[in-house]
């Protein structure tokens, strides 16, 4: 497995605005987020200043949501926060191979899911809430399903993209699919498609979602930090 820079992910969002994903980006000064319909996610950097703020206020607008990956700085005392969950970013740390993308096991063969997926994709995300996910999410990266009965019952697909990574994200198993290894077979195939083009995976979990972190351990990948993921809202005046 290629060997990457792990401290672009300590600012998963910008490092990836700025690089891959540069084409979805919006930005006033040193603020940057995603298109609405593409993601929730904004960056002021690592070393955010009163400037950075501003900027990412002037960006979202009066009573936006700034949704932020582990910024190590509060925003100013008059942003309200929403919320805060505690999480962990985990890494691959081990190679693997395609074999799940195939249907030797007798179960329904992973399918790429593309624009014409959305309603289902939206669908299942509503029944399972894997995280945030949006109309065009998928033109993050690739997207793989498991459908069954001409409906979607599981996906996992690419999200961020910090240059040498790839993470994988929305993995998630409608209720009536679960129990079948649906998940390990999508993290697998997708992990095998980052490292064959010579990046490397990268995972972020829910602290109390010790089942999926489990799994995700079993699969190779180890915690690399402790995250806390937390949103703000935009006061209402910006100066």
């Amino acid at each position: 497995m290629t060997m990457s820079d792990t401290s672009v992910l300590d600012d998963p969002v910008g490092t990836s605005l700025t690089g891959t994903h540069a084409h979805l980006a919006r930005r006033v000064g040193r603020a940057v987020t995603f298109e609405a319909d593409v993601a929730t996610f904004s960056s002021v950097g690592t070393d955010p200043d009163l400037q950075s703020w501003a900027d990412l206020a002037r960006l979202l607008g009066p009573g936006g949501a700034a949704d932020l990956f582990d910024c190590p700085a509060p925003p100013p005392a008059e942003w309200e926060q929403v919320f805060s969950l505690d999480g962990v970013q985990l890494v691959a740390t081990t190679s693997t191979n395609d074999d799940a993308e195939t249907d030797g096991s007798g179960y329904s063969a992973l399918v790429e899911l593309g624009a014409d997926d959305v309603p289902a994709m939206l669908d299942l995300v509503r029944r399972t809430a894997p995280g945030p996910f949006r109309p065009r999410t998928h033109e993050l990266g690739t997207y793989l399903g498991v459908v069954e009965g001409g409906t979607l019952v599981a996906m996992a697909g690419e999200r961020l993209r910090p240059p040498g990574w790839t993470e994988i994200s929305a993995v998630c198993s409608a209720p009536e699919a679960r129990g079948r290894g649906y998940a390990t077979r999508l993290v697998t195939a997708l992990a095998a498609r980052i490292a064959a083009r010579g990046e490397r995976p990268f995972l972020h979990a829910a602290a109390s979602n010790t089942g999926a972190i489990a799994l995700y351990e079993r699969l190779g990948f180890a915690v690399r930090k402790p995250v806390t993921f937390r949103g703000f809202r935009v006061p209402d005046s910006v100066r």
